[in-house]
């Protein structure tokens, strides 16, 4: 009999034994280490099991092979716990990593009305806007209406340019996020040629596989990090966990003015976790 689990939408669909050694994978483990693990959950797998316990119990018994794995939290979830204005900025140096000219927070000039973008982000010659989102649940889709908005702006600032109220020529819009499309968007941003990193999307370089290359991991990825000195941290400017790892602990204690011991600890498992990512 054919076992179901239970997204956390409420969606059901068929166990899939190679979902969990994919994502064994993407945690840094061994073929053999994803599947034995994979054979674990599939024989205590039942009907109905939620996919948040079969990520729990991964996390679990990734842990004794991978020491890291007991300090962090899911990246998804990770990128739900930042505050917007973070996200904003983790985008920017995102992109700027992977080879665009990024241009934050950028008010332009439209037909109608200016318009307050994100960024402004530039390769291979071609010159975009850049919408970005971020959903604290991270189950949400990103809905129609973000990717109206991108062409609404993107339609008028291109009217402004060709009107001569600034001298931008703007190539198309781009739209990140958190999540994925839903289903609307994604017929409509397919249709207008506005661009989306999400989740998955695009399939083959999505907003997973650009954090992982470059390992931009956010601090929002460690456990244990209280509300507090998440905020001290990033009102020092430090929003990656590379960030945190670059600068001697006297200078974090200054920036910061969290305690050096404190600080210890956390950098000691950042350092940990990006060692084995």
């Amino acid at each position: 009999m054919a076992i179901f689990v239970v997204k956390a939408d409420g969606r059901r669909q068929p166990f899939d034994k190679e979902k969990i050694v994919r994502t064994c994978l993407r945690m840094g483990a061994s073929r053999e280490i994803a599947e034995k693990i994979a054979r674990i959950i599939e024989s205590k797998a039942y009907n109905g099991m939620e996919t948040r316990e079969i990520l729990k119990t991964i996390f679990r018994l990734l842990s004794r092979y991978k020491p890291a794995v007991k300090h962090i939290v899911d990246l998804r979830k990770s990128l739900s716990l930042m505050d917007p204005r973070d996200f904003e900025c983790f985008v920017q140096i995102l992109l700027g990593e992977h080879g665009y000219d990024v241009t934050p927070n950028q008010i332009i000039c439209g037909k109608c009305v200016e318009h307050e973008v994100d960024a402004v982000a530039r390769k291979k010659g071609k010159t975009y806007i850049v919408e970005v989102k971020r959903h604290s649940n991270y189950h949400t889709p990103t809905g129609l209406d973000v990717s109206r908005i991108a062409r609404a702006v993107l339609e008028d600032v291109t009217e402004g340019f060709k009107l001569g109220l600034h001298d931008l020529k703007i190539d198309g819009a781009m739209i990140v996020c958190n999540t994925k499309l839903s289903n609307h968007a994604k017929r409509y941003a397919k249709c207008r040629g506005i661009h989306h990193i999400g989740w998955r999307t695009p399939p083959n370089h999505d907003l997973r596989v650009m954090i992982e290359e470059k390992k931009l991991y956010p601090i929002t990825y460690l456990k244990g990090l209280d509300a507090a000195t998440k905020e001290k941290l990033a009102s020092a400017g430090i929003i990656l966990l590379k960030q945190l790892t670059a600068k001697p602990l006297k200078e974090l204690e200054m920036e910061t003015g969290i305690r050096r011991e404190t600080l210890r600890l956390i950098v000691k498992r950042a350092k940990t976790v990006l060692s084995e990512r």
